[in-house]
C-alpha cells in the first residue's frame, strides 16, 4: 500500500499463503513473505510396520499395536523392538533410531529446530510458547527476560534435561554406531539405504532425494515403502504447545536498501512465489508455501507417491510446527552456543544437565550485553534477577503457565500408538474455503 504499491503484483494473493503466522510479529504486521517451508516430522518404514509377523512380536511384547508412536515412550520401545529384538530383516542389519552427534554447527540446529518443544520444553502457545518459548526463553511484553530456570526461563529446567537425556539414550543404544560422529548432512541420506525402521527427527525436505526410482526404500511402482507422520510427544508435551519445527525462508526487505533497489527485488520475489512459478517450484523442491499449490489437482494425484507429505501439509495438524519466534533477541549470537554446549553432552564431557545449565548461563551472559548495549531499544533483553527455580515453579502455578515445570516422577508413561492409515483418514481432505 506504500511505496511498493505501483510495483506489487495483482495475483499476489497474500492470503493464499500457508506460513503468514510465522512471518507475523508481535505487533500483528506481516514483516517477510514465505518462500520455502518444510518441517520436521516422523518417518518410518510402513512396509515393516504392517508386516503380520512383527506386529504379532511387538504386541507380545509390550501389549499395544506397533504403529505410528504418539508419546516418546513408545517411540523408544520401536527403537529397542527393531534394534534388539527384529535385529535383521532380509539378511540386512536394521536399527530402530537414526540421528547424528558429531559436535559440529549441525548439531546447534538439531535442537534449536524444536526439539525441546517436542519433549514439552516451553509453555502452550502457537507459533510459540508464551511467555516462555521453545529455547526456554522467557519473555515480558516484547522483552526477553532470561533463559535460565532460576530467572524464569526453561533451557536447563526438567523438561529440556529429559529432552537432551533421550536424545543421547538413543543415539548410543538405538542408531547405527556411525552416527554419533555424524553431521546433520552426512545422516540425511541414511534412512534410503534401507536399515533404518524410523526416525523421529526428519525434515520433509529430504523427500526429494527419498522418492528417486531404484532407492532401497522404493517400490517398483514408484510407491514409497515409508511415510511421514507427527512426531511423537515427549513426557512433558501438553495440548496447546507446538509440536516441532517448520521452516520458513522468506523475502525479507531492508529500508536500509535504497527504495529502487526495493522495488526490484519485490518485483523478482513476487515472481519467485508467484502461482505459476510457486507450483512448479512446489513439484520440484516440494516444500511449499501457498494453498492453491497444496490443493492442486496434480497433488492429489502425485499424493500416493509422497509418502504422506501431501495429507500432512493438507491436514490441520501443520500449524503446530513453527519456525523460531520472536523470544529469540539475536539469533546468530545465541544459536552458535547450542552445538558447543550440547557437544559436550553429546561427547560426554559434561553431563546433560550441567550442558543445559551451561547453555541458560551463556545465553542470559549474550542477553545480558544485549541489555547493557541498548541496541534493541524498548524491545531488548532486561533480564530477571536470579532467585530460585522452586520461586518460579509457583509463580507458574500461579499464573497458570506452564514453564518451567518441576520434574516429573515417572517420564516413561505406557507407550501408545496410532495407525497410520487411521491417523490419515482423520484429517480433513477438502480445500479450505476463501475467507
Amino acid at each position: 500500500t506504500g511505496e511498493g504499491k505501483d510495483v506489487t503484483s495483482p495475483t499476489l494473493d497474500v492470503d493464499d499463503f500457508i506460513g503468514k503466522s510465522f512471518t507475523t510479529g508481535p505487533d500483528g504486521k506481516l514483516y517477510q513473505l514465505p518462500d520455502q517451508q518444510f518441517a520436521n516430522l516422523y518417518w518410518f518404514r510402513y512396509d515393516w510396520f504392517n508386516r503380520a509377523d512383527l506386529k504379532e512380536k511387538f504386541k507380545a511384547k509390550y501389549g499395544y499395536d506397533l504403529g505410528v508412536p504418539v508419546n516418546w515412550s513408545a517411540y523408544e520401545d520401536i527403537a529397542e523392538f527393531f534394534t534388539n529384538d527384529v535385529k535383521e530383516i532380509d539378511g540386512v542389519k536394521v536399527y530402530g533410531h537414526m540421528d547424528y552427534g558429531k559436535k559440529d554447527p549441525s548439531l546447534g540446529w538439531r535442537f534449536t529446530d524444536a526439539w525441546l518443544s517436542m519433549a514439552g520444553n516451553g509453555d502452550k502457545g502457537l507459533p510459540n510458547g508464551k511467555p516462555v518459548d521453545e529455547w526456554g526463553i522467557r519473555m515480558d511484553g516484547c522483552r526477553p527476560t532470561g533463559s535460565a530456570i532460576e530467572r524464569g526461563g526453561d533451557t536447563n529446567g526438567p523438561a529440556a534435561v529429559y529432552s537432551i537425556t533421550k536424545y543421547l539414550e538413543w543415539l548410543k543404544k538405538y542408531s547405527p554406531p556411525q552416527s554419533q560422529g555424524m553431521t546433520f548432512s552426512e545422516a540425511g541420506p541414511v534412512p534410503a539405504q534401507g536399515n533404518i525402521a524410523q526416525q523421529m527427527f526428519w525434515y520433509t525436505a529430504f523427500t526429494a532425494d527419498m522418492v528417486k526410482p531404484g532407492l532401497a526404500v522404493m517400490n517398483a511402482d514408484g510407491t514409497p515403502k515409508w511415510r511421514m507422520a507427527p512426531s511423537p510427544k515427549g513426557a512433558y508435551w501438553k495440548d496447546g504447545m507446538k509440536l516441532g519445527y517448520q521452516d520458513t525462508g522468506s523475502w525479507t526487505l531492508l529500508k536500509s536498501t535504497p527504495v529502487d533497489r526495493r522495488k526490484a527485488a519485490w518485483l523478482y520475489a513476487q515472481f519467485t512465489v508467484s502461482k505459476t512459478a510457486s507450483l512448479k517450484k512446489s513439484h520440484v523442491g516440494l516444500t511449499f508455501v501457498r494453498q492453491s499449490d497444496i490443493w492442486d489437482k496434480s497433488f492429489t494425484e502425485r499424493a500416493p507417491k509422497l509418502g504422506g507429505l501431501i495429507e500432512f501439509y493438507r491436514s490441520p495438524a501443520r500449524v503446530q510446527w513453527t519456525p523460531t519466534g520472536n523470544n529469540v533477541p539475536d539469533y546468530p549470537k545465541l544459536a552458535q552456543l547450542w552445538w558447543q554446549n550440547i557437544g559436550d553432552a553429546s561427547s560426554g564431557a559434561k553431563t546433560p544437565q550441567a550442558a543445559m545449565d551451561a547453555l541458560a548461563a551463556a545465553q542470559d551472559s549474550v542477553m545480558e550485553r544485549l541489555e547493557r548495549s541498548g541496541v534493541q531499544g524498548e524491545c531488548g533483553p532486561k533480564l530477571n534477577p536470579k532467585t530460585s527455580a522452586e520461586e518460579w515453579h509457583k509463580k507458574a502455578e500461579a499464573a497458570g503457565t506452564l514453564a518451567p515445570q518441576r520434574k516429573l516422577a515417572n517420564e516413561k508413561p505406557k507407550g501408545e500408538t496410532i495407525d497410520y492409515d487411521t491417523l490419515i483418514k482423520s484429517w480433513p481432505a477438502t480445500p479450505p474455503t476463501k475467507g
